[in-house]
């Protein structure tokens, strides 16, 4: 049995969406910026369906082999050891392959055959083609404006999934997560959210990523356990989103005069 369900604010209807996906064994993809919930809302889903998540953090040396699986050495052997995917399509777990665009493209080569009508998974190390269990569910998720002219999903691929947008909460929902997740005074959570709010439209500073609200849960954890607002902010929200030190500077005054 599945405890400790993660917090998760639904801002739509994306759970009733993901339900009917996992119903109908369609692929799920979530699009949007760091730090907008995207993993907790699957962790979140797995629990209320009562499903094995594996998840696997995508970057640049993520390969196919990484997913499905290879030969090692035991003793005087060499035995196969199945990769988590083989694992989830075999076992009917939740796999959610977080940052997709991020990994090789092999890796999108190979999970092909499961996103349509076939679910099946083939090991051509064993020439073995697996057959995906009836609970098994491929759940994905990238960052559209952080890949942009980089890294991006194709078309062919996108139209395997069913797609739901994730964007930063409306300011009355952030700071109820705020408050639900580190029990924040809601004055503080108030004050934070504005601060991630007025970042967020400061698009003049070519900040890569901006404020997230994983960043303000963040801040609001360190001041619930006693650390000074102000340095709060600094360390936990400013500091993170740039190196820049003419930024940081005036991104520190700014938040002075609000918190």
């Amino acid at each position: 049995m599945l405890v400790n369900i993660p917090y998760y604010h639904a801002v739509g209807k994306e759970k009733e969406v993901f339900e009917h996906a996992y119903k109908n064994k369609i692929p799920f993809l979530l699009k949007g910026p760091t730090g907008t919930g995207k993993s907790r809302f699957v962790e979140y889903m797995a629990h209320q369906l009562d499903k094995k998540i594996i998840t696997i953090s995508c970057h640049e040396e993520t390969s196919s082999t990484d997913l499905i699986g290879r030969f090692i050495i035991k003793g005087a052997e060499t035995v196969w050891l199945d990769g988590p995917l083989t694992t989830a399509v075999k076992e009917g777990a939740i796999i959610y392959l977080d940052e997709i665009a991020e990994a090789r493209p092999d890796v999108i080569v190979a999970i092909h055959s499961l996103t349509d009508h076939r679910r099946e998974l083939f090991i051509d190390k064993l020439g073995e083609t697996v057959k995906a269990h009836d609970d098994f569910m491929l759940v994905a998720s990238f960052n559209p404006g952080y890949q942009r002219g980089f890294k991006e999903l194709k078309p062919s691929t996108r139209q395997r999934f069913i797609a739901v947008s994730f964007e930063y909460p409306e300011t009355k929902i952030e700071t109820e997560i705020l408050v639900k997740e580190t029990n924040v005074d809601q004055d503080v959570a108030k004050k934070l959210v504005a601060i991630g709010n007025k970042i967020r439209n400061l698009t003049e500073l070519g900040l890569t990523e901006t404020v997230s609200t994983r960043l303000l849960v963040d801040a609001a954890k360190i001041i619930h356990s006693g650390l000074p607002k102000r340095l709060s902010v600094h360390v936990a929200i400013v500091e993170p989103l740039t190196d820049d030190l003419q930024t940081v500077e005036a991104l520190k005054d700014l938040c002075d005069l609000m918190i």
